[in-house]
């Protein structure tokens, strides 16, 4: 029948990968991966040769049938995505659903992810968070974080860089001033940062300066 093992991946530093995970892409049958060339460079980096199918958001509905049958034809099949564990803002939810419809025995390997060292390194309370990953670009955006200003638990938001200014515009909305933020850059990588403050302090000082790399908000909840 076949096994799928998500295999969490580096989101920075390529040390952060573990030991069963290597041992995993190694011994596997073959690979799915959300970019081939970006997981090629994983594999050349630990000398690791495998074959590695394309499965990503734009392809996943349409190559679902044939990605379950290879699957199904391997002891055992590696998913991966570009960085961080599949599934989470990121393909992997579809694929995991119908290998169970289909009786796949299916297996989640522990390992890196933004949402939690930004979580925990942002010094808001992380015994009880809601984690939203990425909003809507559009329908429904405003409603969602009209929603969350009433939030008494840490709320953890993904952001891509060019949209992270007019996000926090737009929590203006319905966040006081005053509610303290964290903005988290670039995750275990070389120029990872954490910006600390309210969400007047935070805003004005990503107007003033540049925005790069992967972002991160931790939102302290409504007291």
């Amino acid at each position: 029948m076949g096994k799928l093992i998500l295999v969490p991946t580096p989101i920075g530093n390529l040390e952060d990968i573990t030991l069963r995970a290597l041992n995993v892409l190694k011994s596997c049958d073959c690979m799915f991966a959300e970019d081939t060339r970006v997981t090629k460079k994983l594999l050349d980096h630990f000398e690791i040769q495998k074959k590695t199918f394309s499965f990503h958001a734009h392809n996943e509905h349409k190559t679902l049938v044939r990605t379950l049958e290879i699957i199904s034809q391997n002891n055992v099949t590696v998913l991966v995505s570009d960085a961080g564990t599949p599934g989470i803002s990121d393909p992997g939810f579809l694929l995991v659903r119908e290998c169970l419809k289909e009786g796949i025995e299916v297996e989640c390997l522990p390992g890196p992810t933004a949402l939690i060292p930004a979580l925990v390194g942002s010094g808001f309370p992380c015994d009880r968070f809601v984690f939203e990953g990425f909003l809507p670009h559009k329908k429904g955006r405003m409603t969602i974080l009209k929603r969350l200003s009433e939030e008494e638990r840490t709320i953890v938001l993904y952001e891509s860089p060019h949209r992270l200014k007019k996000c926090l515009e737009q929590m203006k909305v319905d966040f006081d001033s005053d509610r303290e933020i964290c903005v988290v850059r670039e995750i275990s990588k070389k120029f990872e940062t954490f910006h600390r403050g309210t969400l007047a302090e935070v805003s004005d000082y990503f107007d003033k300066n540049e925005v790069k790399g992967e972002i991160a908000i931790v939102i302290k909840g409504k007291q």
